[in-house]
């Protein structure tokens, strides 16, 4: 199989300033963190590409140049679907958690309706209030998405399945998630999960096991990790989850998040109602800031755990 080819190395999706409609595009400055730039109001400008970024083959990269009103996700909901995520995959963050680590990768799903924007509020919701009991935490996090469809796929082979690569923060509700053996409830949540900035071609980023990560809460950094840490690299959880069962392109597979995370801590640290989260992936990725929002209390308080 050989392995997806695009005409672009970063991807962005956008509100364009100059008509108002999405475009997705190519940064021109290759070096610019296209989410920083984004938060701190500074212009962003894009070629255009023209096609899907899901099929490469009808993409193409124009000279039609255009500026960031609005960023977002590179993908849209639509076109992932469903994500696929890895829970205690790195070694440094199973110890921190006096964990032991696993014999198998641990998937967990989460729907698309948990993805947002770069810049957008990260939502916790009545039922996961109030914060001190609920415990919201950070999880800087790879992301991966397949470009072809994938099935019984051998790790030699994994990579060549890859469009790109971008960033996440797989937002997770402490008090929900230890309460059950299952993990979706608690990691499901409508509009908790940044994704973005760029979406990085995989033709460009070769390796991916050599990505830096970093998460910041109000300026203080509580994640500086790398992929290097993962007990399940790339290519074995490609592998691994595409044993008898497709994944389709579009498809998100969120790899884990490497230690420092808040539930451990001592004391532990968790997200409010106005923090302001700052997550960054290197090789070209960028950094996505996010402020975190408390919704209302409802009529839904009687069902918290």
């Amino acid at each position: 199989m050989p392995p997806n080819q695009t005409p672009w190395k970063r991807l962005i999706r956008f509100i364009a300033l100059e008509d108002g409609q999405v475009h997705i595009g190519e940064p021109v400055d290759p070096q610019l963190d296209v989410g920083l730039a984004y938060h701190d109001n500074a212009p962003v400008k894009a070629y255009e590409i023209l096609g899907d970024a899901l099929n490469p083959s009808t993409a193409s990269l124009t000279k039609n140049l255009l500026t960031v009103k609005t960023l977002l996700s590179p993908l849209s909901r639509e076109q992932v679907g469903l994500v696929r995520c890895l829970g205690l995959n790195y070694a440094d963050h199973a110890a921190e958690a006096n964990l032991a680590k696993p014999a198998f990768p641990i998937l967990f799903y989460k729907p698309a309706s948990t993805l947002i924007a770069p810049g957008a509020p990260i939502s916790i919701p009545a039922v996961a209030q109030p914060v001190e009991e609920h415990l919201p935490d950070y999880e800087v996090e790879l992301a991966v998405v397949i470009g072809k469809a994938a099935k019984d796929v051998s790790q030699d082979e994994a990579l060549d399945y890859i469009l790109g690569y971008t960033g996440a923060n797989d937002v997770s509700f402490r008090k929900h998630q230890m309460a059950v053996s299952q993990w979706g409830f608690s990691k499901s949540f409508d509009n908790t999960n940044p994704l973005g900035p760029c979406l990085v071609s995989s033709s460009t980023l070769r390796d991916p096991q050599v990505v830096r990560l970093h998460c910041e809460v109000n300026g203080r950094v509580l994640q500086d990790g790398t992929t290097a840490e993962q007990i399940f690299n790339v290519r074995q959880t490609i592998a691994f989850l595409s044993q008898g069962t497709t994944l389709a392109p579009g498809t998100v597979i969120l790899t884990g998040t490497p230690k420092g995370v808040g539930f451990v801590k001592k004391p532990a640290v968790h997200l409010r109602h106005g923090d302001e989260v700052r997550v960054w992936v290197g090789n070209g990725i960028g950094t996505m800031v996010n402020k975190v929002q408390e919704e209302q209390r409802g009529v839904g308080d009687g069902s918290k755990l």
